[in-house]
């Protein structure tokens, strides 16, 4: 209520208005000139713009992006509007818009060599381009439903993709020839990725489980389960695998991330949050594991010991943390709409960027960690760099 709302409620009640001393009228103005400097505040941070480029292509929201592994200045997004484009970083230029989908691009993804790109419907079908030119579209597969994530294998041209029905589909390109199809999941698969030596394949799924396979003949090397009550009791959202692949970290709606050795061991439990864990990722550098929730809390473990090194703060939802390559350095995005970059070792915040008018729901880093690509919700990619 303003002060004049406040005045007008008296005098329609006809009543003679007093202010005397020690009153709380001055107290309602403070209130007020408090709510429209808080206005005023969020004003400013949504105004405030440092990045150095965008792509506005896809005016609907942006759930996926992805950057070339060599050439670093072409990027790839994919969004509810069922399409999915290349662009430059460099001027935001758009260099194809790749075949549209008949519902939206979930995940889009390059090949580990950067020759093929991929992009992933809730239509259930990928769609894979060569990036060079003219981007030629060599093959559309099928066979699973609503594709939930789309990845490559880290030495060849073998696509994975996590489907709504609790399957996985794996492909060779660029021919589109049919490998495995991966049963274990009961509930759909929400991640996974190749091991980095790309000898197993990890997924996770709503129905709380973890699967470690053998992308070969598609059988079920390791599992853990909610029906053991030290692991996850609720969705699995995503996880990460150590470089020497002998560690996985899960997250889960069930607030808690789990540690977990691929011998089937699980290591540990990771309790900070107080909401579901959405993002988690492992540092190269030191034994150091990140954390990122919905309630806005980024936690940063010592792997050795299980535990907790400190609690870093966004103002809303975390979605996503990516670990520089050989550094302490982490990079968060958040529903808050900025980009953020923390020393683990010391919990400092090192760089914050903002620009999105809404929660960013991606982030991918050049290989140097200087320059991040954003997906938001606000129909925009945006390019930060130092």
């Amino acid at each position: 209520m303003s002060s004049e709302d406040h005045m007008d409620q008296f005098e329609d009640e006809g009543e003679e208005t007093i202010v005397e001393e020690g009153d709380d009228h001055d107290d309602i103005v403070d209130d007020n000139n408090d709510d429209m400097d808080e206005d005023q505040d969020k004003e400013e941070i949504l105004l405030e713009d440092d990045s150095v480029q965008g792509f506005f292509a896809h005016k609907e929201p942006v759930f996926s992006v992805d950057l070339h592994p060599q050439q670093q200045h072409l990027a790839v997004s994919g969004g509810s509007d069922d399409r999915a484009y290349l662009w430059r970083l460099d001027t935001g230029e758009q260099v194809a818009a790749l075949a549209q989908h008949g519902d939206s691009v979930s995940s889009v993804k390059f090949s580990s060599d950067g020759s093929l790109v991929a992009s992933g419907g809730m239509d259930g079908k990928v769609h894979v381009y060569r990036t060079a030119d003219p981007y030629a579209q060599c093959a559309t597969l099928e066979g699973p439903d609503e594709i939930q994530f789309v990845t490559w294998h880290p030495k060849g041209a073998v696509l994975l993709a996590g489907a709504h029905d609790a399957s996985l589909w794996m492909w060779s390109l660029p021919t589109g020839a049919f490998m495995q199809c991966f049963s274990g999941h009961s509930a759909p698969v929400t991640c996974g990725q190749f091991t980095h030596s790309g000898r197993h394949i990890v997924s996770g799924a709503e129905d709380g489980s973890v699967i470690v396979w053998d992308p070969k003949s598609a059988a079920i090397v390791r599992q853990f389960t909610s029906a053991d009550e030290r692991f996850h009791q609720d969705a699995v959202t995503c996880l990460a695998v150590s470089r020497d692949d002998q560690v996985i970290l899960t997250g889960s709606v069930d607030s808690t991330a789990k540690l977990v050795h691929v011998n089937g061991t699980i290591l540990g439990s990771l309790s900070g949050a107080t909401e579901s864990v959405e993002a988690v990722g492992l540092c190269d550098a030191l034994p150091l594991a990140a954390t990122g929730s919905v309630d806005g809390s980024l936690s940063i473990w010592d792997i050795n010991t299980m535990r907790l090194r400190t609690t870093l703060r966004h103002d809303d939802s975390v979605t996503r943390v990516v670990w520089h390559d050989g550094e302490p350095l982490l990079t968060s995005v958040s529903m808050d709409c900025s980009v953020r970059t923390w020393d683990a070792r010391t919990g400092e915040c090192v760089r914050t960027w903002r620009g999105h008018q809404a929660g960013i729901m991606d982030v991918a880093l050049t290989r140097d960690g200087r320059t991040a690509v954003t997906a938001s919700d606000d129909g925009c990619c945006l390019v930060f760099s130092e």
